[in-house]
């Protein structure tokens, strides 16, 4: 009888493993076939995204083909003779104000993402308030950040007037908190050993994050910075509280009282007139906004590369 037992214990092991195989078996199935489920869903959604992107290009470009040329570009807005509008006034007010976004928010953002991630005691409650502020921020309305930019920047303590320079700053302060989470997003990525190598060699912390950690983090703060910058090209409402006239038909300049315009803007203004002309110019400003877009974009993307393969 006892040299039965050890036959019984195989036999019951044996049976007892198939049984939890078997389990595992069905379990496994369960959560592919729930993953599979997902990952369509997922690619459903996107194939719509996309759909719909593609469809408002080629509406856009088909409608605005009649209006394609140089005058576009080199010819000012007009409200007498649409054959001869174009955009020059606001692509340059455009430019201009991203020029001014990126020059304020990279410095402005990355600096704060370093602060809060290296060197903020997450115990002190100014700290505190800082990221909760910074992660609300993300979330307020576009057309409020107009009303402080009039409220503070056109008028009140710094009284800038309506210059397109005060529009570079209203727009930078919507867009600071896209940049400032995908910094620290991308400061957070860097493996915690590179930091300890690098102090256990003798570096300061200071030596450690600008040769280090920055270098590093790089891609994923231009991949803010593109999102920023998307972001700001096409909002129009915060603009038109700030000064941004629907029509201009001088260049603009950064510190000039003389007023600007922006693409969005100057859109806007075409699509509401009743004319089916000045439609076709909306829809074709619709494309060299698009254009203007990928090219800064395209230059972002070309940076991040570049600092991936170095690093």
């Amino acid at each position: 009888m006892f040299s039965e037992m050890p036959e019984r214990t195989r036999l019951a092991t044996a049976g007892a493993q198939a049984t939890v195989a078997s389990n595992l078996q069905r379990q496994r199935g369960s959560e592919q076939l729930k993953g599979n489920i997902f990952f369509a869903l997922l690619l459903l959604a996107v194939a719509f995204a996309l759909i719909g992107l593609i469809a408002l290009i080629v509406q856009s470009a088909i409608k605005g083909a009649p209006a394609f040329g140089l005058n576009l570009i080199t010819e000012g807005p007009s409200t007498i003779n649409p054959e001869d509008a174009g955009f020059r006034p606001a692509i340059i007010g455009s430019i201009y104000l991203i020029l001014g976004v990126i020059l304020l928010v990279v410095p402005i953002g990355v600096g704060s993402a370093i602060y809060l991630e290296e060197y903020a005691d997450g115990t002190k409650w100014w700290n505190r308030l800082i990221e909760l502020n910074v992660q609300n921020l993300a979330g307020v309305p576009s057309i409020i950040y107009g009303i402080l930019g009039l409220a503070f920047i056109v008028r009140g303590p710094l009284d800038l007037g309506f210059i397109l320079a005060a529009g570079s700053l209203t727009l930078a302060l919507l867009v600071l908190p896209t940049v400032i989470l995908a910094s620290r997003e991308a400061i957070r990525a860097v493996p915690p050993s590179i930091r300890d190598g690098s102090l256990a060699l003798g570096a300061t912390q200071w030596q450690t994050i600008r040769r280090q950690v920055l270098p590093a983090s790089i891609p994923g703060m231009a991949t803010g910075v593109i999102l920023a910058v998307s972001r700001a090209l096409g909002e129009a409402a915060p603009l038109l509280l700030v000064g941004a006239a629907q029509f201009v038909t001088f260049n603009p300049q950064p510190f000039s009282a003389d007023g600007y315009s922006a693409m969005p803007v100057l859109i806007y203004n075409y699509a509401l007139r009743p004319q089916d002309e000045f439609r076709v110019l909306a829809a074709a400003g619709v494309v060299i906004m698009l254009i203007v877009l990928l090219l800064l974009n395209s230059f972002a993307v070309w940076l991040r590369n570049r600092y991936e393969q170095q690093w």
